[in-house]
């Protein structure tokens, strides 16, 4: 066209880059006396917990895997073990499950260690609450004390010794655990927005969007009108209106939808899941996976409940002194090495074990 000037052109908008938030290492300060740290997330950490259904699954499941088929020990740490009621009607096992559960949400469990003034053996292990726990580090980086805020306001101290303490994937010098969810928390975002579009979708196929034309813009026919539809609607009934066409019309609008929007959240949950380490197989969740796969996947996850469970009883004896074996999950060890041999090939070797996890 005539009088146009290209020079004119005007270039959009740049994407914005995408970038890592940076992040320091929580470490004791060595100039202060005492180094002092709290959760301040964990009402956020809590309530993704109790919110999100995949993810409360995964870690209940998590926890079953590493401590639901009970523990071993000889007869006099039986004997001990079986008198911990926790808060009165808790069993060691549940305290356990309790403090693996909380390590995962919050980053750190506690628990109160009570022991009998004399003979110094252990009575009990109540667990409390990680939103109330601050943790103190002297100069030397060590653990000086616990600080417990009760809800009255009063601050309870307790002695290193006096706390069962499990943090989860402590890095470097760093003062406290950090939780699951705090690397999750993108992904479950956008598989909850994921979630809210294909609801409305599914429901836009269930009930289509139409567009109601009326030859009337009289407020109060249009107002009767449109409550017999919704109602209509509503039951699933047939609805009468005068057979005229100058009166009433209407337009069906049909969606169309992507298949990359049921795509990218099965991508959300590999993905969550492959970060949570919990094979989608072990929920149910997984099944395009052939029968060696899941057998193969499901043994690579064995290993991570193992490490799992060398954590929880180095930490039960060097804190509690106190020496069990965690029972650990059936294995397909056995089941994979008879495949093995009925086909001629080999056992998986150890860089197969951290394949497939999340699948």
């Amino acid at each position: 066209m005539p009088g146009i000037n290209l020079s004119n052109t005007q270039i959009g908008t740049a994407l914005t880059a995408t970038t890592i938030n940076s992040m320091s290492v929580d470490s004791t300060t060595s100039s202060l006396d005492e180094t002092k740290w709290m959760n301040s997330n964990a009402s956020e950490q809590w309530g993704f917990f109790n919110s999100v259904p995949d993810l409360k699954s995964a870690l209940l499941m998590k926890a079953i895997f590493n401590v639901g088929k009970g523990w071993k020990a000889d007869t006099r740490t039986t004997v001990i073990l079986e008198h911990i009621s926790g808060w009165g009607k808790d069993s060691f096992r549940d305290i356990l499950f309790n403090m693996e559960v909380c390590r995962k949400v919050f980053g750190d469990s506690f628990a109160e260690i009570i022991r009998d003034e004399e003979t110094n053996i252990l009575l009990n292990l109540k667990p409390l609450n990680p939103e109330r726990m601050e943790i103190i580090t002297g100069k030397d980086g060590l653990i000086k004390r616990y600080d417990y805020h009760q809800a009255d306001g009063n601050i309870k101290k307790f002695e290193p010794k006096d706390i069962f303490h499990l943090c989860n994937n402590r890095m470097c010098d760093q003062i406290h655990g950090i939780s699951d969810i705090s690397v999750l928390k993108e992904t479950i975002l956008a598989d909850a927005e994921n979630f809210k579009l294909v609801q409305q979708i599914m429901r836009n196929q269930a009930m289509p969007f139409i567009i109601w034309k009326l030859k009337t813009d009289d407020p109060t026919k249009i107002a009767v009108f449109k409550s017999n539809v919704l109602e209509a609607r509503k039951i699933g009934v047939d609805m009468c209106i005068p057979d005229d066409d100058d009166t009433v019309t209407h337009e069906v609008v049909e969606l169309v939808v992507s298949a990359n929007i049921f795509a990218w959240r099965d991508e959300l949950r590999n993905r969550f899941y492959r970060t949570i380490q919990l094979p989608q197989i072990v929920p149910g969740a997984g099944g395009n996976s052939t029968e060696s796969e899941s057998k193969t996947i499901y043994y690579s996850f064995e290993q991570i409940c193992q490490n799992e469970q060398n954590f929880l009883e180095s930490q039960i004896w060097n804190q509690l002194f106190i020496h069990i074996d965690l029972i650990p999950p059936e294995t397909m060890g056995v089941g994979l090495q008879q495949d093995t041999a009925k086909d001629g090939g080999m056992m998986p070797q150890a860089s197969d074990t951290t394949a497939g996890v999340g699948r």
